[in-house]
């Protein structure tokens, strides 16, 4: 595991921001961004201020 990790960063994690693409267009990401937006308390307490940071 190590092994492939450490290539896989020599090489600008290009399978790992590939798959983090194909994750991200995953249907269950949207259904989480609605069930979040009803939840505004979930704002609230928030560790990081995405507006800032």
């Amino acid at each position: 595991f190590t092994r492939d990790w450490m290539l896989e960063n020599q090489v600008h994690q290009t399978n790992f921001k590939a798959m983090r693409a194909r994750m991200s267009q995953h249907g269950i990401e949207d259904v989480g961004e609605r069930l979040r937006a009803m939840m505004p308390w979930i704002a609230e307490s928030r560790l990081v201020d995405k507006s800032k940071n």
